[in-house]
């Protein structure tokens, strides 16, 4: 059974910084692009980065270039999600994704339909 448990969401400092994991099992991420997406409330989930089934490549939504990276652990089967210099508009509840994408070096966060299992979430809050 595929399955992705993601962990780390917390309260936070405004520029503190934050690892979240995406844990998968019941597959290996050679076969699947990994994406991560946020929903904030009252707001659509949104597209925030993705890592290719190779692992060679990344990509990002263009206002959070520079702040997130998405590493890629194999021998535990977890992508993470690392979060520097947070900000008030980070706040939402993270989820991690899994799906085929034909170019093992390359990944697209969009459209979102193209990522088939879905994580329950993990929250991630500013404290004022």
């Amino acid at each position: 059974q595929l399955q992705l448990v993601e962990s780390g969401g917390a309260l936070v400092q405004p520029g503190g910084s934050l690892r979240l994991s995406c844990a998968a099992s019941g597959f290996t991420l050679d076969y699947y692009t990994i994406g991560w997406f946020r929903q904030a409330p009252g707001k659509e989930r949104e597209g925030v980065s993705c890592i290719s089934s190779s692992g060679s490549g990344t990509n990002y939504a263009d206002s959070l270039k520079g702040r997130f990276t998405i590493p890629r652990d194999n021998a535990k089967n977890t992508v993470y999600l690392q979060m520097n210099n947070l900000k008030a508009e980070d706040a939402a509840v993270y989820y991690c994704a899994a799906g085929w994408q034909p170019y093992p070096a390359m990944c697209t966060i969009l459209p979102k339909e193209q990522y088939g299992f879905w994580g329950q979430g993990t929250p991630v809050t500013l404290s004022s």
